[in-house]
């Protein structure tokens, strides 16, 4: 079961501090981040930020390859409650799934951002959330083209943030979600529940572990997403206060068996020493989840 589990069990560049946001941090080497990776026992990784893999789709395929690795799927950032700027957005949106493709990929994460500057985000009513939608289904018919499932992904500072944007994007959109255990509960849905209650529209799950007390003041806009994460927002997996064992454990008695994605965010001002920060971390969240929930997984007859 350990070796089935870790064969769904992803990567992501932001872990080692690779982040679509502007002025994050320090980028790593992407061969040392494979590296590690793969030293962990995980063998597929998202896209992450533009100059991280190289530019050349053919490229990126062979880098993946040297490494055992595949390119599981990328975070892209789109304007979709803005109809005015909807040309712009699908055109972003039709060269980002163009690129996944190209490298491999099979999932197409979509966050609903306020702006391409990541501004904080002023809530939508339920009108504005029909227009997301509508922008959404748009999207599903790109990515539908290039062989790719979209899922939208909950996120602090987008406008699917807060529990009242969750159960707003869940009664008027109708595409896949990416639950993300981590960002669902900054915002205040609970991700055990979320699994319970909406598991048919699960797609793809990012694990994420936070710390509430950090967490709150993000959302009373005290620190900047930067900030929190220097403040230890984000901690290994099961270090922090989302019921991560108990999200897994619902999740493949529901009969999921679709992708993991470990996550960690990650900010970095200069390169760690070889095997500490970021792969010293995802050792310590693999070996959780191997002792502390694979154990219980049921095995299906």
């Amino acid at each position: 079961m350990s070796t089935a589990f870790l064969d769904r069990l992803a990567g992501a560049p932001v872990s080692w501090g690779v982040c679509e946001q502007p002025s994050w941090g320090i980028m790593l080497d992407v061969r040392r981040v494979l590296a590690e990776l793969t030293s962990v026992g995980l063998h597929a990784i998202e896209l992450g930020d533009d100059g991280f893999f190289p530019a050349d789709d053919g490229q990126t395929r062979a880098l993946l390859a040297e490494y055992d690795s595949r390119m599981l799927g990328g975070f892209v950032s789109l304007q979709l409650h803005d109809a005015s700027r909807r040309d712009e957005m699908l055109a972003i949106a039709e060269k980002a799934a163009a690129r996944l493709a190209g490298t491999g990929a099979t999932y197409f994460v979509t966050a609903a951002v306020m702006d391409y500057d990541w501004r904080t985000p002023t809530p939508l009513d339920r009108a504005g959330f029909e227009v997301l939608n509508e922008s959404l289904l748009l999207v599903d018919d790109i990515c539908a083209r290039h062989g790719l499932t979209q899922v939208l992904h909950p996120h602090m500072n987008t406008m699917v943030e807060t529990k009242r944007d969750v159960e707003l994007a869940l009664e008027t959109t109708s595409v896949q979600w990416c639950i993300d255990t981590g960002h669902l509960a900054i915002g205040g849905t609970d991700p055990l529940q979320f699994v319970q209650q909406n598991f048919d529209r699960i797609g793809l799950c990012h694990l994420k572990d936070v710390r509430l007390d950090v967490a709150a003041r993000v959302m009373a806009r005290e620190l900047t997403t930067r900030q929190a994460v220097d403040a230890g927002l984000f901690p290994p997996l099961g270090q922090g206060d989302v019921p991560l064992k108990e999200v897994v454990l619902s999740l493949e008695d529901q009969g999921y068996r679709g992708w993991y994605v470990h996550e960690q965010d990650a900010a970095l001002t200069s390169e760690p020493a070889e095997n500490e920060g970021p792969v010293a971390d995802l050792r310590t969240s693999v070996d959780w989840l191997l002792t502390e929930v694979v154990p219980f997984i049921k095995v299906s007859a």
